[in-house]
């Protein structure tokens, strides 16, 4: 399980995403996006070196809300041949600078995605990391197990 350090992310990850997202193909909002987290989930690297996060958000910048599914990667070196997959760079309060980057590029995501597709992997939580040999919520208290949901998905 990814550990999930309570700290502070410059850019966040929706300002990085309100700038990124108008340059897909497939955004469908008009104007400048106003993205709010609506769920997701997370994948572990067993190599531990990259954040793999799925995450949902909701746009309601165009004449009705938009939900996108945004795989991203979170890295702490950039990835080679990988430029035009970036997202941004942000700067975490303990890792440091990450590099964020559309999933769909990231082989380590991609791996991870089969995995779990193939029953080899499971989904878990964005919000609750593995601390101190227990699990821990945002709010600090413990969690008897972890799920994966996609809370919101549905909502429009």
């Amino acid at each position: 399980m990814a550990v999930i350090h309570r700290t502070t992310l410059k850019p966040t990850k929706l300002e990085l995403l309100t700038s990124w997202l108008p340059s897909r193909p497939w955004y469908r909002g008009a104007g400048e996006p106003t993205p709010a987290k609506a769920g997701g989930f997370r994948l572990d690297d067993p190599q531990g070196e990259v954040g793999i996060e799925f995450m949902v958000v909701t746009d309601s910048s165009g004449p009705q809300p938009v939900a996108y599914l945004v795989p991203l990667a979170y890295r702490g070196a950039p990835l080679d041949g990988a430029e035009h997959a970036l997202v941004g760079t942000m700067e975490h309060g303990v890792l440091g600078r990450r590099w964020a980057y559309d999933g769909c590029h990231d082989p380590v995501l991609v791996a991870r995605l089969t995995a779990l597709i193939e029953g080899r992997a499971q989904a878990q939580d964005q919000n609750v990391g593995h601390v101190g040999g227990s699990w821990e919520t945002p709010e600090g208290t413990r969690a008897a197990g972890v799920f994966a949901v996609l809370y919101g998905a549905g909502r429009a």
